[in-house]
C-alpha cells in the first residue's frame, strides 16, 4: 500500500467567522481561496478551501465556519500543527507580515530546519518552515512575491501520549522514520508530492482534544485515483481498521477511518479536482452547492456570511451578474 500514498491531500479544521478566516488565509499568508462550497451534512455552513493556484493536492488548508462554535483545545486525538513550506530565507519577511496583524511569532529549529509558529484566528497551530529545495509554484496572486510565498504544506505534527499505534499505521502507508528531535518522531515519505512529513510529537499528561474553532477535524492523504484508493482501503480493512466506504466529495473521493491514537485520517483521490466545476482563472469566486443543495440555493445565499464586500450570487466585478 505504501507506494499509492502520496502525501497529504488536506487538512480540515473549524472556524468561528468564515469573513475573518477568509481574510486571513487569503491576504495575510497569501493562499488562493480555490473553492466556497458548503458542508454536506450542514448546508447552513460554508466549506472553504485554500491552497496554491491550482488547489493541487499537498497545498489544501480547508475550513469549516459555524457561526456559534465555541473555542476549541489542542491536545491528544488530532493534529495539533499544521506546517507550510517557505523558501529559504524569506522568515524575516513573514515575522514583518505577521507582527503588522498583531501575531506573535516563536521562532523555532527542528530537524535543522528554522521556522517560525504562530496562532491563526481561531487559534489553531501554524508555522512556516524554510526549505531550499521546494520545486513547488506559488500563488502570487493575492501580491505575495514568488520568492517568499507559502509552496504548500511541509508537514504537520500529531499529539500523542504515546506514538507506538501511530507510528506502526504511518509505515503501513509507506512512510519511513525520519529522526528524533527531543520528543518528536518525524516520519517522511520518500518520492511524494512535497507535503511529505508528519511529526509524532509525545507528552504522556497531554489533555485530550475539544473539538472547536481552531482545531482539526481530520487530515487527508492524497491517492491519485479511485482506483489506488481502493486498494488502499482493502489494505486497511484487512489490517483491521473500521473504513468507510468511498463517498463522493464531488472535488475528490474519500474514505475515512480512526487511528488508535484517536486521529479521524482521510484517504483522498486527487482526481477530479477543484476545476470540475469552475474555470481555473476564477476558482472560488462563486458559491457552488452539492448537487443535493442546489435547491437551497436562494435560502443560502441569504444566510450565509458574505466573504467579501459583496453578496453572494453576485459578480466579483460588482456588476450584480448572476456567478452560479
Amino acid at each position: 500500500m505504501g507506494g499509492l500514498i502520496q502525501g497529504l491531500h488536506h487538512v480540515t479544521l473549524m472556524a468561528k467567522d468564515a469573513r475573518r478566516n477568509n481574510r486571513f488565509y487569503t491576504e495575510v499568508l497569501g493562499l488562493r481561496r480555490v473553492k466556497q462550497t458548503v458542508n454536506f451534512d450542514a448546508p447552513d455552513v460554508y466549506h472553504l478551501y485554500y491552497a496554491d493556484g491550482a488547489g493541487t493536492p499537498g497545498t489544501v488548508m480547508t475550513f469549516f465556519p459555524f457561526p456559534n462554535i465555541a473555542r476549541g483545545t489542542t491536545g491528544v486525538g488530532a493534529a495539533s500543527r499544521t506546517s507550510f513550506s517557505v523558501p529559504a530565507g524569506s522568515l524575516a519577511f513573514w515575522r514583518d507580515r505577521l507582527a503588522a496583524e498583531g501575531i506573535e511569532v516563536e521562532d523555532t529549529l527542528r530537524f535543522g530546519e528554522a521556522g517560525i509558529e504562530f496562532a491563526g484566528p481561531d487559534g489553531e497551530g501554524l508555522s512556516l518552515v524554510e526549505r531550499a529545495d521546494d520545486p513547488r509554484e506559488p500563488w502570487t496572486g493575492n501580491g505575495v512575491a514568488a520568492d517568499i510565498a507559502i509552496r504548500g504544506f511541509h508537514g504537520i505534527t500529531l499529539l500523542l501520549r504515546k506514538a507506538e499505534g501511530i507510528s506502526a499505521i504511518l509505515q503501513f502507508m509507506g512512510y519511513r522514520e525520519g529522526g528524533q528531535d527531543g520528543n518528536i518522531t518525524r516520519f517522511v515519505r520518500d518520492g511524494g508530492n512535497g507535503a511529505n512529513i508528519i511529526d509524532l510529537e509525545e507528552s504522556a499528561d497531554a489533555p485530550f482534544t475539544r473539538q472547536g474553532a481552531g482545531s482539526v477535524h481530520h487530515v487527508a492523504f492524497a491517492v491519485e485515483n479511485a482506483e489506488a484508493q481502493a486498494k488502499v482501503r482493502d489494505a486497511l480493512v484487512a489490517l483491521g481498521a473500521q473504513v468507510t466506504p468511498s463517498i463522493d466529495r464531488d472535488y475528490f473521493r474519500a474514505i475515512y477511518f480512526r487511528t488508535p491514537a484517536g486521529v479521524l485520517f482521510e484517504v483522498a483521490t486527487n482526481d477530479p479536482g477543484f476545476a470540475r466545476d469552475e474555470d481555473p482563472a476564477h476558482l472560488g469566486e462563486a458559491l457552488k452547492l452539492p448537487s443535493q443543495h442546489e435547491h437551497l440555493r436562494a435560502i443560502l445565499e441569504k444566510q450565509l456570511q458574505p466573504l467579501e464586500d459583496r453578496p453572494l450570487g453576485t459578480s466579483a466585478r460588482g456588476d450584480g451578474e448572476d456567478m452560479a
